[in-house]
Parts: structure tokens; C-alpha cells; sequence
């Protein structure tokens, strides 16, 4: 996902940051996602939470469970439900290769980062991953303090 700089188009809406400790994320897609008109007017105005969320494949489709979207103020007639099942979109290879994935090999599709592309499109970045064992926490963790611990004595020693 490169990001311009300038593009005024391009915005994170949501990230589920814990994703990536919980998570080994083998590899990411990047999914559309059908959305209401007043589920786009809240999004616009970066209200959205995608946590405790997760993707599944259900009948042939590819479904964004337990996503949360704030209701839009300005839309109170016909509003959208928050907690609702949304429909992802991608290819039959993709789909085929995610029900694969989670059906025959016990991987998690989880929910990375909700955003707005370059051309204005919502889309969620979904990560193919298995999840990290205790001890495998921790050894991420040593490794990332041991960066940080480093490149503080690069920085003193200059």
C-alpha cells in the first residue's frame, strides 16, 4: 500500500494494530467492501472499528463480521445498523485460495486497515495469518526492543 503524500484522496480510516502481535500474517489482500450510504458518511469522518473483527467465507462469499461503523447523525431515517455482517469483494481465485487457507490449513482471515484509496474507494486490507503462540509474542517482542535498544546506541555514539 504506497501512500502519496499529496493525494487527497488517500485516508486510514481504521487499523487493528494488535492484529500484528496476535497474528503472523502470511500474506495480505486487498478487498472492496459493500457499504450503505450513510456507513460511507461516517467513515468519512474516521468513525469506524475493525478491533474485533474478522472475515469469514460463508456460502461462496466473503463476509466482514463484528466490524464496527458509527451511526451517521445526519442520516437518522435511514440509518445503518452498526454491528452488521458486509459484504467483501474479490476474485474467485482470491476467495478460492482464502476458503483454502482457513478450511484445510487452520489460518485466521483477519482485518488489518480500513481505508479510502487514491481513487476514493473504501477497501479493507485483509491478512491470511495464523496465530502467534505465547512464546512467540515474547521473541517479537525481545527482537523489538532490542531494535529499539540498538538503534539508540547508533544514535548516542554519533
Amino acid at each position: 500500500m504506497a501512500k502519496k503524500p499529496t493525494d487527497p484522496n488517500y485516508k486510514v480510516v481504521a487499523e487493528n494494530r494488535r492484529a500484528r502481535y496476535d497474528y503472523a500474517i502470511e500474506e495480505d489482500i486487498e478487498c472492496g467492501i459493500v457499504l450503505q450510504g450513510s456507513e460511507v458518511k461516517s467513515l468519512r469522518v474516521n468513525s469506524a472499528n475493525i478491533a474485533e473483527s474478522y472475515a469469514s467465507v460463508e456460502d461462496g462469499e466473503l463476509w466482514l463480521i463484528n466490524s464496527y461503523i458509527a451511526p451517521y447523525e445526519q442520516a437518522k431515517t435511514w440509518g445503518h445498523e452498526e454491528r452488521r455482517k458486509r459484504k467483501l469483494l474479490v476474485s474467485k481465485k482470491e476467495l478460492a485460495k482464502m476458503w483454502n487457507a482457513t478450511q484445510r490449513k487452520g489460518m485466521t482471515l483477519v482485518p488489518l486497515v480500513l481505508y479510502f484509496n487514491h481513487r476514493g474507494m473504501a477497501k479493507l486490507k485483509i491478512g491470511i495469518a495464523k496465530g502467534k503462540k505465547l512464546h512467540d509474542k515474547r521473541a517479537s517482542d525481545a527482537k523489538r526492543d532490542w531494535n529499539r535498544q540498538k538503534q539508540r546506541l547508533l544514535r548516542d555514539n554519533s
